[in-house]
């Protein structure tokens, strides 16, 4: 049996409670991992996501970020918050152990304005966040570090590269970082089985976006060897986004055979 991994930053669990559900229902997949759910622990939707048969492990955070991994499986050795500065309280991060796979849900920080605080912080964080592969990698074990990377990796991720040059999702040294977490050896799922496709993950509420197509490719499923060895099927489900009250962000998911 494969196990189909999502991420999907819902962007505001609350908001979006009808779409996830609905989503949930008919995608099937063994693991969800949202972000951007903008809820403290105690005000996530347990219940409804429970009934559908979800186990839920969440790090919330009132009105901002906020990760969740939800599971048909069992939810073992969850960790919150990514390791290297404790002084950083924004909940961006959540990791735990399903099966023999160690999934990982992630909320890059965007990094806008670059000429505030925010950009630094996006780096620190993504330094911090090599680190810490670098040292799940050691374990030589099956990992999925899913999420909202806010990174688009190359020009052809993006529907107006002249545009967004200057911005921190494009900028030189967030790319350069995003290269570094690939080459300690993660495979990014969706380049693996589409080398050559254009396709996006995100499109804004403003000027028409979604339907001209005017997207950005920043929702990532990165594997280790173990993971990257038994990848299957890699898709990014668009049918979310064209529906009502819609997040800006759609699902992307992979397979990892048993």
């Amino acid at each position: 049996m494969a196990m189909k991994i999502a991420t999907w930053n819902v962007n505001s669990i609350k908001a979006r409670l009808p779409r996830v559900l609905e989503w949930l229902a008919e995608a099937q997949p063994d693991v969800a991992l949202l972000q951007e759910l903008k809820v403290t622990d105690e005000a996530f939707p347990y219940e409804p996501i429970e009934d559908l048969g979800y186990n839920t492990a969440v790090h919330g955070q009132k009105t901002y970020n906020g990760v969740a991994i939800l599971s048909k499986r069992p939810i073992e050795d969850v960790q919150r918050g990514l390791p290297g500065d404790d002084g950083d309280e924004q909940a961006r991060y959540i990791e735990a152990t399903i099966d023999t796979v160690r999934v990982a849900s992630i909320y890059l920080p965007n990094g806008n304005p670059t000429d505030s605080e925010k950009y630094p912080y996006k780096l620190a964080w993504m330094d911090r966040l090599i680190a810490h592969a670098r040292g799940l990698l050691d374990y030589e074990e099956a990992l999925v570090l899913g999420g909202d990377y806010n990174i688009i990796p190359e020009d052809r991720d993006c529907h107006d590269p002249i545009g967004f040059a200057t911005d921190a999702l494009c900028l030189p040294e967030s790319r350069a970082r995003w290269r570094q977490l690939l080459y300690l050896g993660l495979t990014e799922a969706f380049r693996a089985r589409h080398p050559d496709i254009t396709a996006y993950s995100y499109w804004d509420y403003q000027a028409g976006a979604w339907q001209k197509d005017n997207g950005v490719r920043i929702d990532h499923l990165l594997l280790s060897p173990q993971a990257a060895d038994r990848l299957g099927a890699v898709e990014i489900d668009r049918s979310p986004r064209g529906k009502e009250r819609p997040s800006d962000h759609t699902p992307v998911w992979c397979e990892i055979e048993a």
